[in-house]
């Protein structure tokens, strides 16, 4: 079984503290949903999750299994088998999607990387997500739609296998059909992999396809509130701050 755990981490930018004592642990088959106002740390946790070093960690550590994260970098977190699909993907002019997957698969794999596997693997996989065939061809995400860049993170996953999926409001600016078709394909991959995920998320709409193990409401730099499924209704029907939602000590 893999896990992610986070422990008392509190973390900042310029001065100014976003997360505060912040504690999760994700494990195998789990699906983890964070939700909450803006503003409240919600997509600074899966950057410093990642290794982002525009934040400052004051405290606490992140733990995948028993290696300790803090000190690594970025693309060594990811070969460990933790993935970020982000809410902004990035556009790199003049590097291929096929290029980009090629090189961290191989840099994953080393010696066993095999490419015809590679081109098998991603031609089924941009039929899964009704992809043009095309795209993979292009430099990465520039030209591409709001759609097409969160297909292009969730191809990402599917081709690098991570174990841990970090997953930072992949529903933002989808149409209904790529909202059921994002939605299926994380749900789809879970079943297959029975990876842990982190969900981050404002809309209960992406619930109908992805059905969360655990919901979280975060505030102020922490989670105030956690539970399963049911405390999506909550939310829905009252909002973050209702007092039906009444702050736990977690």
């Amino acid at each position: 079984m893999n896990s992610l755990k986070i422990k008392d981490l509190s973390v900042s930018i310029d001065n100014k503290d976003i997360l505060k004592n912040f504690n999760l642990e994700i494990n195998s088959g789990e699906i983890h949903v964070i939700m909450g106002p803006n503003g409240t740390g919600k997509s600074t946790l899966s950057k410093v999750i990642m290794g982002d070093t525009n934040y400052q960690v004051k405290n606490g550590n992140i733990y995948y299994n028993d290696i300790l994260l803090n000190d690594l970098k970025t693309d060594e977190r990811a070969r460990l088998g933790i993935y970020l699909g982000m809410q902004s993907p990035i556009e790199i002019e003049g590097v291929t999607n096929a290029d980009m997957l090629r090189t961290a698969i191989s840099s994953k794999d080393k010696d066993n990387f095999k490419l015809f596997e590679f081109i098998k693997e991603l031609e089924k996989n941009i039929d899964l997500l009704h992809m043009n065939k095309e795209m993979i061809h292009r430099s990465v995400n520039v030209g591409f739609s709001g759609g097409e860049k969160k297909k292009n993170e969730i191809l990402g996953m599917y081709m690098l296998k991570p174990n841990i999926v970090l997953l930072d409001e992949i529903d933002s600016g989808l149409d209904v059909d790529s909202l059921k078709l994002i939605g299926e394909s994380v749900t789809k991959y879970y079943q297959e992999s029975n990876c842990g995920i982190l969900l981050i998320t404002h809309y209960q709409r992406l619930l109908d396809y992805i059905k969360p193990t655990h919901v979280h409401i975060m505030k102020n730099g922490h989670i105030i509130k956690s539970g399963d499924n049911s405390l999506v209704k909550l939310i829905e029907d009252y909002g973050y701050d209702s007092t039906n939602i009444i702050e736990e000590n977690i």
